[in-house]
């Protein structure tokens, strides 16, 4: 049997994103190795690039949630979802410390590196310049900034837990109104959200060029020869991230009954430039795409990623936990079980304060050492050097950690649709702006049904 011409057709590979961003990367690392200051140069690429993508996270972020909320239609569904994604990210982040501590303690990645004292004393200063004299919030203050002084400055300074929080007071308080008043309203929503995600579409074209631009700085700046010199912490933070990814592939293979490597091949574009960029945050918009292609709700996945981001960073956790006792191993120091637990305590606190704050990781090495008070603060500083290194195992981790958590929570509130999700991995996704279209549409259908059925009988 023939072919049809239109499934004859096949897309070049060299227009491929994927293709891109494979040759692009491989360009960057080149470009470093070989000419480290044109590599140094070449950051702006990536910079740039981020800089597209952030300018539209916060209103994408503002559309999605009120979008998907408008559908839920009551707050108690909205704190449902809210109240299992943080018992989620709590379990998952906890756990991810442990089993980085039990990495760690295994294979003992700092045994025999023998600190200099002689370094720390360029260490505090390297500290302040890498961290910018940044502090981690205290938990009050944390909670607190998540109530942003005005919604202007919320969505001026992307501030993405402050500008969830006012989507879902919208989102909330728009469904309690009558459908017939708030038609117009909602189809404005839904018409900016197609804007801005064409608009996304147009943005990703030059994604090829970020990847470039952060990976030629990454390795001008620090150079290959850091592998070396920190090769079995780097071989055992990566061990650590294959291994928990795959205990991430049995929660989402068992629970949620969803296959996450053929997720990951679905999106594997936006993995691929994740890891080249260092950031999760540049693929943010269209990871949500994809997981609501993927059979999620609007209101799952519009609620859970964007409050992952700031709880759910499960690689950053388990480098935070590994490199903690590496520090403690390089100055000669056997933690004790009660250290060990102490450092988990006090890793668990500082890390759901890390997003958007300059070195936070640092910032969180230092107040564990401070609070162990085992081994000099200044130590942290020794990481500079290896730390943009594992920025691909905590982005690769972190990123797939929270696409795991959509999944359990979708699963969670039955609205999970399976159908979807095979065509999407089948290569046949539903085009998004349908979908958006198939949800507004059975909104009016329900409000339209709520208001003819009238109030229930006493």
């Amino acid at each position: 049997m023939m072919s049809s011409p239109a499934a004859s057709v096949r897309t070049p590979w060299y227009r491929s994103l994927f293709a891109q961003l494979v040759v692009c990367v491989l360009l960057g690392i080149l470009i470093g190795a070989l000419w480290p200051g044109l590599g140094k140069q070449l950051k702006p690429l990536a910079d740039a690039f981020i800089k597209l993508i952030k300018m539209i996270i916060a209103p994408l972020i503002f559309c999605v949630v009120v979008n998907g909320i408008a559908g839920v239609g009551n707050a108690k569904a909205v704190g449902r979802i809210g109240v299992k994604a943080i018992i989620y990210f709590e379990v998952v982040t906890t756990f991810a410390l442990v089993f980085g501590m039990a990495v760690a303690d295994l294979l003992k990645p700092g045994r025999g590196f023998n600190i200099d004292p002689e370094v720390l004393a360029a260490g505090e200063q390297s500290l302040e310049k890498k961290t910018g004299g940044a502090e981690l919030p205290h938990t009050t203050q944390f909670l607190l900034n998540i109530i942003p002084d005005s919604v202007v400055k919320a969505f001026a300074e992307n501030t993405l837990l402050a500008v969830l929080l006012f989507a879902c007071l919208f989102g909330i308080s728009l469904s309690q109104l009558p459908a017939e008043r708030t038609r117009e309203v909602r189809g404005v929503i839904e018409q900016f959200t197609e804007v801005l995600f064409k608009l996304m579409g147009y943005i990703m074209r030059v994604a090829p060029l970020g990847a470039l631009g952060a990976m030629s700085y990454i390795i001008g700046q620090y150079g290959l020869r850091t592998l070396g010199s920190f090769g079995k912490l780097i071989l055992c933070c990566y061990l650590a991230a294959a291994l928990f990814a795959v205990v991430l592939w049995a929660i989402a293979r068992f629970y949620a009954k969803v296959d996450i490597w053929r997720f990951v091949v679905f999106c594997k574009d936006e993995f691929l430039l994740a890891l080249g960029t260092a950031s999760t945050e540049a693929v943010m918009p269209r990871i949500m795409t994809k997981l609501v292609q993927s059979g999620n709700s609007q209101a799952v996945t519009g609620l859970v990623v964007p409050t992952g981001y700031s709880f759910n960073l499960d690689g950053a956790t388990i480098y935070l936990a590994i490199c903690s006792i590496f520090l403690a191993q390089g100055f000669g120091v056997d933690m004790t079980l009660t250290q060990q637990l102490t450092m988990i305590g006090v890793l668990m606190l500082t890390s759901k304060g890390m997003a958007g704050v300059p070195g936070s990781s640092f910032l969180a090495l230092s107040a564990t050492a401070t609070a162990l008070g085992i081994y000099p603060v200044a130590g942290v500083a020794l990481l500079l050097g290896a730390d943009r290194i594992m920025d691909s195992m905590r982005v690769f981790v972190n990123l797939l950690g929270n696409c795991v958590a959509t999944f359990v929570v979708s699963r969670s509130e039955r609205a999970l649709d399976y159908e979807r999700m095979q065509r999407a991995f089948a290569g046949h996704p539903d085009d998004f702006d349908a979908i958006l279209e198939a949800d507004l549409a059975a909104q009016e259908a329900q409000a339209a049904g709520g208001a003819q059925a009238g109030p229930a009988p006493a």
